[in-house]
């Protein structure tokens, strides 16, 4: 049997209504994380990972893109702040094409499980990851008691 012009046309409405919203759903889908902006508004950024290694704490964050001028790092007690600016431009006489890849800014504050000592605190960046080096104050280093 053949379906009547309104059945086909209410058909097309519907499927014309179920695209738009699959375009809407996908209409950020190639887009990076914090596209439109700024990484501080994102709660975990830059990624870390934090080591207990007995005598120190070793710290590594994910921070691609920015150079080590900078980030900018503040200890104080067991309180950790990364902040940091990443800035993209054209070469001058350029023009772009397609940015998706914008300046921003970011801060991450961490606790640490013990007090550091700020002095020692070694770091290095290589290749979009920055490694710190945290020794533990003499007050936060485990101690061997004898008995009596």
């Amino acid at each position: 049997m053949f379906a009547k012009i309104s059945d086909i046309d209410r058909m097309l409405d519907t499927m014309g209504l179920l695209r738009g919203r699959l375009d809407n759903v996908f209409s950020n889908f190639d887009r990076p994380v914090g596209y439109g902006s700024d990484w501080s508004v994102m709660g975990n950024y830059p990624r870390t990972n934090l080591i207990d290694m007995g005598e120190k704490f070793e710290l590594v964050a994910e921070i691609p893109g920015v150079s080590k001028d900078a980030i900018d790092l503040k200890i104080q007690g067991n309180y950790l702040e990364i902040s940091g600016t990443r800035k993209i431009s054209a070469p001058e006489g350029y023009r772009v094409h397609r940015s998706e890849r914008g300046s921003a800014s970011f801060t991450r504050s961490l606790t640490l499980p013990a007090d550091v000592d700020s002095g020692k605190v070694t770091a290095t960046l290589k290749d979009g990851i920055l490694v710190l080096t945290l020794p533990k104050s003499e007050a936060a280093k485990p101690r061997q008691i004898s008995i009596n």
